[in-house]
């Protein structure tokens, strides 16, 4: 049995940053946590629980509704977990029937699979009027085929997230949906703010991307953007200088009813660790500045990492690191229910993150066993 402890400089539990703390490791994993100093062995930076993405299209050069099969989640998953990114939920977005049956399938086979979580599945029933890159084609009202597809997933365990216009539906399809355990969020929607919290009554638990592609928040309509905030429900953002101004999530992050109610998404597509440029609906989307454009010119999914999104939010928009990491780790783990994703302790040291003072994410070769030459 190899045992060690190691201070580091500030570690993060899940809750709370806490400096000068150290961790035993044993045989590969973490055992222990204490506040102080245990040993002489020390390391600068931060030591948190590897960050987790709900909601991710791509990476490594492929793109899942382009291949949707487990090969192709287990590269995407991959590809993130280069950038620190330990667990996702493999994104399929508005699409013909048989892409998303095909997608589901594989989810069913993935379980348990490192690195996957489960299965978010984007549309298709949306709003046309706020379809953003999703094609207008493929945009259905909501299918009992649908009811069917998240049945099946839910009854073999697999975590079920799916983004809905509450408008283009039955109330009673979200409470059936939200029954079933699934993951009900909101998004893609022109809905009012009355329609947003009846489907909260119905089940709706979430928000996909506030913000982007939903009814704004004025004066006397609240739209969708201030009824979930209004609601307390969870909600993803994007944080990578893009999609929404550094002002609007400084001011979404104070202004939500929950103070734990935000989380971090990359909405990654497959430029993240693999080539500039893809195809989605038949068009090239290019990588252009730090943007992904595609043929009609409009914003085709992120060019970002989680921990490039974390690292904007403390440095370029002023969040506490605490609730930095929270909204990559903590929150992402509540929503799925899978507490044990945001802790340190018990977890493999594959798992956990080392990042550096400016919080980029480094070798984390520093946990791993160290024996005696005579050995």
């Amino acid at each position: 049995m190899n045992t060690r402890w190691i201070t580091f400089q500030h570690v993060f539990d899940g809750e709370r940053v806490h400096d000068s703390a150290s961790v035993r490791i044993e045989d590969g994993h973490i055992a222990e946590l204490d506040f102080g100093v245990r040993t002489d062995l020390s390391h600068s930076g931060y030591l948190v629980p590897g960050y987790l993405d709900l909601q991710v299209n791509g990476g490594g050069g492929v793109q899942l509704n382009a291949t949707p099969t487990v090969d192709a989640m287990a590269q995407i998953a991959e590809a993130h977990r280069c950038f620190g990114t330990v667990g996702i939920l493999p994104t399929v977005i508005t699409d013909a029937p048989e892409v998303l049956e095909k997608a589901a399938t594989a989810a069913l086979s993935a379980k348990g699979r490192t690195g996957i979580l489960g299965i978010h599945i984007e549309g298709p029933h949306l709003s046309r009027n706020r379809r953003g890159t999703h094609k207008s084609d493929f945009i259905r009202r909501f299918a009992p085929r649908t009811l069917e597809i998240v049945e099946n997933l839910r009854a073999a365990g697999v975590t079920v997230m799916i983004t809905v216009a509450p408008e283009e539906m039955d109330f009673a399809d979200i409470a059936k949906l939200s029954a079933m355990g699934a993951i009900v969020s909101v998004g893609h929607t022109d809905a009012s703010a009355d329609q947003i919290e009846t489907a909260v009554a119905a089940g709706a638990c979430c928000a996909t991307h506030l913000f982007n592609a939903m009814s704004p928040m004025t004066s006397r309509e609240p739209g969708a953007v201030g009824a979930v905030l209004h609601s307390g429900i969870h909600f993803g953002i994007i944080c990578d200088g893009f999609h929404v101004d550094d002002r609007m999530i400084s001011l979404a992050l104070r202004a939500g009813s929950n103070p734990d109610a935000a989380f971090l998404v990359s909405d990654s597509m497959a430029t993240v660790g693999g080539p500039d440029c893809f195809e989605l609906y038949g068009q090239v989307v290019r990588l252009e500045n730090g943007r992904l454009i595609n043929g009609e010119g409009n914003l085709a999914g992120a060019h970002i990492t989680q921990a490039q999104g974390v690292k904007r939010l403390v440095q370029e928009i002023g969040v506490p690191h605490e609730r930095a990491f929270k909204m990559a780790t903590t929150v992402p783990a509540t929503v799925i229910g899978r507490p044990d994703l945001a802790t340190l302790v018990g977890r493999s040291i594959c798992d956990v993150l080392v990042l550096n003072e400016t919080l980029d994410v480094t070798d984390n070769a520093v946990l791993a066993p160290q024996f005696d030459a005579a050995e």
